[in-house]
């Protein structure tokens, strides 16, 4: 499964970092050019001010997941 966002901000992309080492399951973010751990703030930072493909697992729970994504935003 997976929903689009924007990385605007540092911060922003501090707080997806933090949502995503305490989510249940494994969560990427992708471009057209790269996928990365969420868990990677390294990796976030290079992605502030681009669009973004939220990734999860198949298992993981819709509801969950539209949450976890929507604090992301």
């Amino acid at each position: 499964m997976n929903k689009t966002i924007e990385i605007k901000t540092p911060a922003q992309a501090e707080k997806i970092n933090l949502l995503a080492s305490e989510a249940p399951y494994e969560v990427w973010l992708s471009t057209d050019t790269v996928m990365l751990d969420a868990r990677s703030l390294l990796g976030l930072m290079a992605l502030v001010g681009k669009r973004v493909h939220v990734v999860a697992e198949d298992n993981a729970d819709p509801k969950w997941f539209a949450h976890l994504v929507d604090q992301m935003a």
